[in-house]
């Protein structure tokens, strides 16, 4: 059965794709350079996080970005899930974009940069944004939700992780809420001191 986009009229009739395409999706060719590919991928999943779509539509619209090398490598990668029954996953695309189009060395750097992240001088924010980045690297350290949590706190200043201790905490989304709280609670309690001096 191919996957092309013709045969999902619904993607069209919902206007799904209108809503896609508004985001001026960068095109993707392929290519010799990681770095290209990276900050592709990274524009999709931008996109795809402001649109939250199933992770097949994610998909299908990735790769209809896909033109030249890149769409002739999808071809083969399409029939080789069809073939092998895989599941149009957005983590089984990025397993297979990654293999393709970032080599094992650019990966592994990557990788490393995660396992090795802290917060540091950055804020809460930035932090997280970083941790978001690198973490499709590695995503076997945060395959679970607690994983992710405990991952993300290992990185924060001792501080944070001091008032995050007992807390309970069960989502992402929650330790970076808590963690956004605690430090702006921390810079009005320091510049409140500041003016009592």
């Amino acid at each position: 059965m191919s996957r092309t986009l013709s045969s999902y009229p619904d993607l069209w009739q919902d206007r799904a794709l209108e809503r896609f395409q508004k985001f001026s999706p960068p095109k993707f060719l392929g290519g010799p350079d990681p770095y290209e590919a990276e900050k592709w991928l990274e524009a999709m999943i931008n996109i795809f996080t402001a649109l939250n779509y199933t992770e097949e539509r994610q998909v299908q619209f990735a790769v209809f970005q896909f033109e030249g090398p890149a769409r002739a490598w999808w071809n083969v990668v399409r029939a080789k899930w069809e073939r092998e029954g895989t599941v149009w996953t957005w983590l089984n695309f990025v397993r297979d974009f990654n293999e393709k189009y970032l080599p094992p060395i650019v990966q592994e750097k990557r990788e490393d940069d995660f396992i090795k992240l802290r917060q540091g001088m950055m804020s809460v924010t930035e932090y997280e944004t970083q941790f978001t980045k690198l973490s499709k690297f590695a995503p076997e350290l945060i395959a679970t939700e607690p994983r992710k949590v405990r991952r993300f706190i290992q990185g924060l200043n001792v501080e944070l992780q001091e008032a995050l201790a007992a807390a309970q905490i069960n989502t992402f989304t929650e330790v970076l809420e808590k963690a956004q709280r605690i430090e702006t609670a921390r810079a009005h309690m320091k510049n409140f001191h500041a003016k009592r001096k």
